[in-house]
């Protein structure tokens, strides 16, 4: 983690367009060379992100996912802005929409619900414990892959998920309304049966609970 003096922070983030941010300040800006500056913030005295800060944790799982062949974004470098108490990773974006894009495009984009199940099967036998899972962190990639955006809330495991912590997984991608509605609203269960299909530990009794 490189210190980043306030001069020059400013500096970087010139001409650049806040795409997030709250009462506390900017949380993502596009800068001028579409590049993403995103910040992070303690929100607590004692917490993990003091030894282990949360732009660290997005850099190092954008590399872990990298090495897994899962598109992500590619980092730059990653700050310590300590005049405005702030960590910040520096990033190429990943190219495409999100699927929650997609979604407002007219059609019922089938192949999409396919994909996704077999998406996050592979992220699940991949050993991925993604807790910030929604369509709005899915991105479809002009190649037509799917790949993962907004990775500081991200786990990785040297061995496949357990049935656990799959279900808990499917618990947070169907929390939002709109994403449970296209993912479970079609009457093959795309999503499910692609899902089953691509990973050897669940079973459909087992996402029951998940689902309901």
């Amino acid at each position: 983690m490189h210190a980043l003096d306030h001069a020059r922070y400013l500096a970087l983030r010139e001409g650049a367009h806040v795409l997030e941010a709250d009462g506390t300040g900017d949380k993502v800006l596009r800068l001028r060379d579409g590049t993403m500056l995103k910040l992070f913030r303690r929100k607590r005295l004692i917490t993990s992100a003091a030894w282990y800060p949360y732009a660290r944790r997005f850099a190092d799982n954008c590399e872990a996912l990298a090495a897994r062949g899962i598109p992500c974004p590619q980092v730059k470098a990653v700050y310590r802005i300590a005049e405005i108490a702030r960590d910040a990773v520096h990033y190429d974006p990943l190219p495409g929409l999100t699927l929650r894009q997609l979604l407002d495009q007219p059609g019922e984009h089938p192949e999409l619900r396919d994909q996704l199940g077999q998406f996050i099967a592979t992220l699940h036998e991949s050993g991925v414990y993604f807790r910030s899972a929604h369509l709005g962190n899915v991105v479809l990639t002009p190649e037509g892959k799917l790949g993962l955006i907004d990775v500081a809330d991200l786990r990785m495991y040297r061995k496949p998920l357990r049935r656990s912590q799959r279900q808990r997984n499917f618990r947070h991608m169907l929390r939002y309304r709109q994403d449970r509605e296209w993912l479970l609203g079609d009457r093959d269960n795309l999503f499910i049966e692609a899902y089953l299909a691509s990973q050897q530990v669940c079973r459909r009794q087992d996402l029951a609970s998940a689902l309901a």
